[in-house]
């Protein structure tokens, strides 16, 4: 019989049937572009996997060293509450700042304020009987300066990489995140569960310190306009533009909502308890970034699709059904596949959400609709965390997990 590259043709056939393949295989990933091309992006980028892998470690710490204290999951959920009050106040006048200074320098500053709190908190940890107190006002402390540095951060990326790479440029930010959170959970349960909350804020203030030997080779990024200061009037401009865009205030709301029904993270040390699985806390917290990274890993089709707001719609509906799926299931492995699944759908939402905003915000109106931005995603998770804490006190963590996640899976779009 003649094989198929001996007859004429055939063996180009084949190479071209394997190029073709190569070719789709290609376009599901990520491209690289903004990574190969700007020395200030990777810069940003290695800062950010850090320091989030560090940040991630105190988070796993923080709740399961409150668990251990008090035992009670109103102690636990009400961390994420305290931060609330910072930042109403402190991201909006950090976005305010991020216009009228330079974005690098204020995230310089802010990093290393936060890299002292950290210490502090392992200072604590390390006392021979640990306060309570400590924990509340490092949430405090650290949201507050988070507010300061999160609208600069984010209002940065615009000014690193072209206009049409920002989609790109968003979806590795996604992987940094991804694998951060993939990665710091992993470590920081294991550090914490088997030896102690120490551990997790020992990694998270080394961490700090290389991420601002990182920011500091950061070129400056002056604003764009001069002559303006911080001031409510100037906020207010922000506000004003937010309110004429239909499209933004969409995003905002469907983000609170989604993180005020359907956030899991206050219930992770609990839920690890019912599932008879106390083991598993890392576990728990990695399996949302799993399926968020095997969406970022596909990635590649979202540069080809203009359908933003409903895809933002859709990524929340897959988020809240997978976070019910989990409180509804009673073995640890169906939870995590659940929590997976929700994890993925998080980040089409988030990768979507931000592009509208990056794409179309003004420079000079960045960091004031960068604060609304934190203002909002932060008040749905602070206020769901306090959620969370209530319907697991009362009725416990799957309960907590299925009632929120199922008002989330309710936005699917019709």
């Amino acid at each position: 019989m003649t094989s198929e590259t001996s007859r004429p043709g055939g063996g180009d056939s084949a190479r071209s049937h394997t190029k073709q393949r190569r070719l789709k295989q290609r376009r599901l990933l990520p491209d690289l572009t903004p990574w190969r091309r700007s020395r200030d992006f990777r810069l940003l980028w290695s800062s950010g996997l850090i320091t989030r892998i560090g940040s991630i470690c105190a988070l796993v710490a923080m709740p399961l060293q409150a668990k251990q204290l008090t035992g009670s999951a109103v102690a636990v959920g009400a961390i994420g509450g305290v931060e609330l009050v910072p930042i109403l106040i402190f991201g909006l006048y950090g976005g305010s700042l991020a216009d009228v200074v330079d974005r690098r320098k204020l995230a310089l500053l802010t990093e290393i304020g936060l890299g002292i709190v950290s210490a502090l908190l392992l200072l604590n940890a390390l006392l021979p009987r640990p306060a309570l107190w400590p924990l509340y006002a490092a949430a405090i402390g650290a949201s507050a300066l988070q507010g300061l540095q999160q609208p600069a951060s984010q209002a940065l990326l615009p000014r690193l990489v072209p206009h049409d790479q920002l989609t790109a440029a968003m979806s590795l930010i996604s992987v940094q995140w991804t694998v951060s959170a993939v990665v710091g959970p992993a470590i920081g349960g294991l550090l914490v569960v088997t030896l102690r909350p120490s551990t997790g804020y020992a990694v998270d203030t080394a961490t700090f310190a290389g991420s601002v030997l990182l920011l500091f080779r950061l070129r400056p990024v002056p604003p764009t306009s001069h002559g303006e200061r911080p001031s409510w009037p100037h906020v207010r401009a922000g506000f004003r533009y937010a309110a004429s865009r239909p499209d933004l205030i969409g995003t905002y709301a469907t983000d609170m909502a989604a993180m005020f029904f359907a956030l899991p993270t206050a219930v992770f040390p609990f839920l690890a308890d019912d599932l008879h699985a106390p083991w598993a806390l890392g576990l728990l917290y990695t399996a949302p970034s799993v399926g968020n990274l095997l969406a970022t890993l596909t990635s590649g089709w979202t540069a080809r699709t203009h359908r933003h707001g409903r895809l933002v719609l859709i990524g929340f509906a897959v988020w809240g059904a997978g976070v019910a799926a989990a409180g509804l299931t009673d073995r640890l492995w169906l939870a995590l596949i659940a929590l997976a699944v929700a994890g993925a759908g998080n980040f089409v939402a988030d990768l979507f959400r931000v592009t509208i905003w990056n794409a179309s915000v003004p420079d000079e109106l960045r960091g004031r609709l960068a604060g609304i931005e934190l203002l909002t995603s932060t008040i749905g998770p602070s206020l769901g965390d306090v959620r969370a804490g209530l319907v697991t006190a009362g009725f416990g963590a799957r309960t907590a997990l299925s009632t929120g996640g199922w008002p989330a899976w309710c936005r699917w779009p019709r």
